[in-house]
């Protein structure tokens, strides 16, 4: 995926669907990024998440994230499952 480093905060970035076949506690299914990204969380609708921008990027700093975005479920012990995402920072103020 490409995002322009001009994009607003709250731009989505990206569209997950998570899912568990269990029911109750242990098909309670969480969602989390690793690590210090400019990009947070958002649940849309049921088991939707959006991947958005948390605030401005800078392609001059960074030029390409890998973000990990980690699901876990409510069992005992919680099973998780992770994905990463490769967003490249594309560049629009170049001087």
């Amino acid at each position: 995926n490409e995002i322009s480093e001009d994009a607003p905060s709250g731009t989505v970035v990206a569209l997950l669907h998570v899912y568990d076949r269990d029911s109750g506690k242990n098909g309670e299914v969480r969602c989390s990024l690793d690590g210090d990204v400019p990009f947070r969380l958002q649940s849309s609708h049921g088991s939707y998440f959006s991947v958005v921008t948390a605030r401005e990027l800078d392609r001059e700093q960074v030029s390409e994230y890998n973000v990990t975005v980690r699901a876990a479920d409510g069992g005992w012990p919680a099973l998780q499952s992770s994905a990463v995402l490769a967003l490249r920072v594309l560049d629009v103020n170049d001087n």
